[in-house]
């Protein structure tokens, strides 16, 4: 394995993230995507030596990272759970309705993307695994080898909102007929030449590999569970910060925290005061992008978009 240290890792939006918790010195807080480490580092500098950091994730690289912090911060654990589960481990913690803020940095590290090692990217060739944890679940290579086409064109289609999906899965298909795909390298290759038009200054498999790399991981499901592990773990008052890095997800927390914010829809006949709608959260300010300045130093925070939500 690639030694993880060559790599660095920008934390995007940080000031803003942490503007947007509202940090209690004393506080109780979760980083639900602990990566490398920049958000929990900066949120326990926020911290006083009564405060506490409980932070997640599934990469068995960011949880070695984590456990050197954690030998030399008695502040800070880390655990190796995706962050959809954090309702019982904090359960079993003591620590469900307690937490004061919840940050859920999504998508993948900039560590993760430059391994070719851990098969993210087709700009270095690597083995085609794409898993956050390589020691669970299913390759993409094992996957893209034995799914049937319809599935691997939906899989392309909703979640790397490819158009040319179809196209790109009869490829797939027939090729690996021939030979099965074990390099990320191989499998651009093919989808390049399947895909007759691409956004300029974008590789012709970016969405491929997005929807591909979603669907191994579940990440939109783990998003959606994690969204409502993370409102039932804060304490009265207590803020979820999410930063999102494509429109699937932002769409997500986006929607969820509008119908946390508005409660249950109920029939326009029924007599009853908006006051009375049982209402979750409050939404905090408005969606949050980066500077131009922040952009420049780091291109791959372009796309990221930040949202508040504090429990009622």
């Amino acid at each position: 394995m690639t030694a993880q240290a060559n790599y660095q890792h920008i934390s995007v939006l940080l000031n803003e993230a942490l503007e947007g918790l509202a940090i209690k010195p004393a506080g109780l807080y979760v980083d639900g995507t602990f990566g490398r480490g920049g958000h929990s580092r900066a949120l326990l500098a926020a911290l006083a030596p009564e405060g506490r950091l409980v932070a997640f994730d599934k990469d068995p690289e960011a949880i070695r990272t984590g456990n050197e912090l954690a030998a030399i911060d008695g502040r800070f654990v880390v655990v190796q759970r995706s962050f959809a589960d954090m309702a019982q481990e904090l359960k079993d913690k003591g620590l469900h309705g307690k937490i004061d803020g919840v940050l859920l940095d999504l998508g993948v590290s900039s560590p993760q993307l430059d391994d070719p090692e851990r098969g993210f990217s087709f700009l270095n060739d690597g083995p085609l695994d794409m898993r956050m944890n390589p020691g669970l679940g299913q390759s993409a290579a094992d996957w893209i080898n034995s799914a049937a086409e319809a599935d691997i064109a939906t899989v392309l289609k909703e979640y790397g909102e490819e158009r040319f999906s179809k196209r790109m899965a009869r490829a797939v298909v027939t090729r690996r007929a021939q030979i099965p795909f074990t390099r990320t390298a191989d499998l651009a290759a093919v989808i390049k030449e399947a895909n007759p038009a691409w956004e300029k200054g974008k590789h012709p498999a970016t969405r491929a590999f997005q929807g591909i790399r979603i669907f191994i991981n579940r990440e939109l499901d783990d998003l959606a569970d994690g969204l409502r592990a993370a409102l039932d773990v804060l304490a009265p008052g207590g803020r979820l910060v999410v930063i999102s890095f494509h429109s699937l997800e932002d769409r997500l927390v986006k929607q969820f925290m509008r119908r946390e914010a508005k409660g249950a829809p109920l029939p326009r006949d029924l007599p009853i005061r908006d006051i009375d709608i049982a209402v979750s959260v409050n939404l905090v300010g408005k969606a949050i992008k980066p500077s131009a300045a922040e952009v420049a130093a780091n291109p791959r925070s372009r796309s990221a978009v930040l949202r508040i939500a504090e429990k009622r």
